[in-house]
């Protein structure tokens, strides 16, 4: 892949751009197409170029996809995957899907894409953790999937957006890594706004409560990244929250797969849910703390008991 520092870039979204941008300041050719066409005026006065549709980068060594989720993936890749089907690509040809996807999915699409490409193509999927400031800054964390001949050749690509990759296993092993990653995260996050909320509502200064949990076992790097946000009730989005629900679906049926117990993932799904009902699915992840607020207020059934 060192001779060949080309690749193609699908979904130039909040994650999508920056990390495109990092591709392109590390002397990477590329060339994106995206669904609305001022992401890509913006991808191109730093350098890239554009295509009309994702099937003209059908002879491109590396796609990378970066959209919200798997259905998604597979509508924008439909011509591609059948432009293969006559004319495969060159052996060695990488699909790499680093949005946040099924794992289960994601090996499907592999297989899908090994038959349209008769064997040429492959699928590694690396999504990605540290958010749009990690994006920005090229410091993601970097989950691989797929053959190790395929990391391997991706490592150039990889170390041009993140400080963190590591090669978790076969193909769909990088999803299931990034659902493990979003359960802590989900979890923690939401354990973090109940106890803003426990504080305020008791008179306590919420501030002064993370400040000195930073300090010991509870400080962690959501409480740092997502704290202050909390603490502000600052919810402009550096992702949707919506996206959560989904990421924790996708614990739920590995764990059915898998026949593990996963309790905390059932209680956190069923909470990001509610913030889903209660219409703050597109702001940021800190509004979680505003679905508990509105839980506090929720009137009490009758015959409820309270302690």
């Amino acid at each position: 892949m060192g001779q060949q520092r080309t690749a193609g870039f699908v979904g130039l979204g909040l994650m999508g751009a920056p990390m495109a941008a990092n591709l392109l300041r590390s002397s990477w050719h590329v060339t994106a197409w995206n669904r609305s066409a001022g992401a890509l005026d913006d991808f191109e006065r730093l350098g890239g170029t554009r295509v009309q549709e994702v099937a003209d980068m059908r002879d491109l060594p590396v796609i990378i996809f970066m959209l919200p989720d798997l259905p998604f993936i597979k509508e924008a890749s439909a011509r591609l995957l059948e432009s293969w089907w006559n004319n495969p690509p060159a052996p060695g040809t990488t699909v790499v899907v680093m949005s946040s996807v099924s794992p289960t999915g994601v090996q499907a699409f592999g297989l899908q894409v090994q038959r349209a490409s008769q064997g040429n193509a492959t699928v590694v999927d690396a999504p990605v953790s540290g958010g749009t400031v990690g994006a920005e800054n090229g410091t993601l964390a970097i989950m691989a999937g797929g053959a190790a001949s395929d990391v391997r050749r991706l490592e150039s690509l990889f170390d041009a957006m993140g400080t963190t990759v590591r090669h978790m296993g076969s193909l769909g092993t990088g999803s299931l890594a990034k659902a493990c990653n979003q359960l802590i995260v989900g979890a923690t996050t939401a354990a973090l706004a109940e106890a803003a909320e426990l504080a305020e509502h008791s008179g306590m200064d919420a501030g002064a409560l993370f400040d000195v949990l930073s300090g010991g076992l509870a400080g962690s790097r959501v409480l740092e990244v997502v704290g202050p946000r909390l603490i502000r009730k600052d919810y402009t989005p550096t992702g949707p929250a919506k996206f959560m629900h989904k990421d924790l679906s996708f614990v739920l049926e590995s764990a059915r797969q898998h026949g593990a117990a996963t309790p905390m993932t059932s209680a956190s799904i069923e909470l990001y849910a509610e913030l889903i009902r209660q219409g703050l699915g597109d702001q940021d992840l800190a509004v979680v703390r505003q679905t508990i607020s509105q839980l506090s207020h929720a009137p009490v059934a009758e015959g409820t008991a309270t302690s």
